[in-house]
């Protein structure tokens, strides 16, 4: 059989790679930074806090010259909005937006596109005290925060990413730290939905505000998207896959995209009375708030069989879905193979996933995330030999490729992550960057950055367009 030939990488294409600003930056409460939710909750035991990270706030020059050096065409970062408002409103900090600035003009000077996500998982701890994403005042919230952002740097930064992973945030808030249910909450399905409600509220208005603020710049969500499996051909298992679909993945996109809910999850609301209250306004601002393209993160696909009503409601991390009654229970793939952490591997599932959410939506796409965490060692020489992370990047460009080729419109790819930083619950053991940061989670050690192998052939990648891997 003749060989297909495969389309190549668009010229312009956007090679980077991606970091969040309380998982890299450290400097926790310097120059003005107020506490977010992250600085404040318990972490994990066993890992470290979030007061160094890897201490990026005073290494950015090494560490923009290091991306620099591989040949970052863009660099996805996050700003912390306790470090611009230390209140969350109000009282904007000099020296929060001076950081950023100099960061921002630091990927310019070597010619990366800074590539910036407005809301990681890091809500000012005032604001939490206040209900967090429960007050409805969080749609101001959000928005004020957003036009602070497009003052300062909106005649620099030309893509803005609006809330990581809203759906991680709806769905697994308890493990990423940033679950808020008000003390007297008897429906907490209800209360999370409309807190997710009020998200989709401020993103659509931050869109808008956006377009207007800023008509050259470019706007999209970031949710994290793996496209949902059926166990078998069973009926009930395909009735399955499209519920956790709809509820893990087409909600967020449906919304944004297109301003509307998307009629399972709505019928699944309905169920169980949670249906969130609209205000007056709400449904024509959901319908004006567009993106320019969809940014999201993968990691891998999901599989799921048939639940009844009396199935276990288990627990669940970002790829996980667990169980919901009567729904959906998440099932393993026994054709996949697993991370070190225990999660499923599925290049081939990037493609289905990529071609999923082009066929529905037909909008740019760039990948906001996709990488292996792993436990990588520094041999006495200075060297990290992860080979297996670049088996694991190969196999997805590759995919990635032959989405393009199947006529997906991918713009960019930033895998998680640049720099080795702190993960959301396995701290800094469970490593993702290009470059190594010499420190564990009690040890800071040097703090010094190093390259591993996969830094030399990520390098080779983007310098070949894709075409050597």
């Amino acid at each position: 059989m003749e060989e297909r030939k495969l389309s190549p990488f668009p010229s312009k294409f956007l090679w980077g790679a991606s970091t969040s600003a309380y998982q890299v930056e450290g400097a926790s409460l310097v120059d003005g930074k107020g506490p977010s939710c992250q600085d404040v909750k318990k972490v994990p035991e066993g890992t470290s806090d979030l007061t160094v990270c890897s201490d990026q706030y005073h290494h950015y020059k090494e560490d923009v010259a290091l991306m620099a050096e591989m040949g970052f065409r863009v660099y996805r970062f996050s700003i912390a909005w306790s470090r611009i408002l230390p209140e969350g409103t109000g009282e904007i900090n000099p020296k929060g937006i001076e950081y950023y600035s100099n960061l921002i003009n630091e990927c310019l000077k070597n010619h990366i596109i800074p590539l910036v996500t407005m809301y990681h998982f890091d809500m000012p701890a005032v604001l939490e005290k206040r209900g967090g994403w429960s007050n409805r005042d969080s749609v101001d919230w959000f928005v004020n925060y957003a036009k602070v952002l497009f003052d300062y740097f909106g005649d620099r930064v030309k893509y803005w990413l609006t809330i990581n992973e809203q759906n991680m945030l709806t769905l697994v808030g308890a493990t990423i730290g940033t679950l808020n249910i008000p003390a007297g909450t008897k429906n907490v399905l209800k209360e999370v939905y409309q807190q997710n409600h009020h998200m989709l509220v401020a993103q659509a208005k931050v869109m808008e505000l956006c377009h207007k603020m800023l008509p050259n710049s470019k706007i999209g969500p970031a949710p994290n998207i793996s496209l949902v499996y059926p166990a078998s051909c069973k009926p009930e298992d395909i009735t399955a896959a499209q519920n956790f679909n709809a509820i893990r993945n087409w909600l967020y996109l449906d919304m944004a995209v297109n301003g509307k809910y998307n009629n399972l999850v709505w019928s699944y609301l309905k169920e169980n009375n949670a249906i969130p209250e609209f205000r007056d306004g709400d449904e024509e601002t959901l319908t004006n708030g567009r993106p320019d393209f969809i940014g999201f993160n993968y990691y891998s696909t999901s599989t799921v069989a048939a639940a009844d009503l009396n199935d276990f409601n288990g627990t669940s991390d970002q790829q996980s879905g667990g169980t919901v009654p009567g729904m959906y229970k998440t099932v393993n793939n026994p054709y996949l193979s697993r991370t070190e952490f225990n999660w499923e591997i599925d290049p081939v599932g990037f493609r289905n996933t990529l071609r999923e959410v082009y066929s529905r939506y037909r909008l740019p796409i760039i990948i906001t995330e996709n990488g292996l965490g792993a436990y990588d060692k520094l041999t006495e020489t200075g060297e990290v030999h992860d080979s297996y992370r670049i088996d694991y990047l190969r196999k997805h460009i590759i995919q990635m490729r032959l989405a393009i080729t199947d006529g997906v419109e991918m713009i960019g790819y930033c895998p998680w992550s640049a720099i080795d930083l702190i993960s959301t619950h396995e701290g800094m053991r469970k490593r993702y960057g290009f470059i190594y940061v010499d420190r564990d989670d009690f040890d800071l050690k040097t703090m010094k950055r190093y390259r591993k192998d996969s830094f030399y052939w990520y390098k080779q990648v983007i310098a070949s367009n894709g075409e050597i891997l």
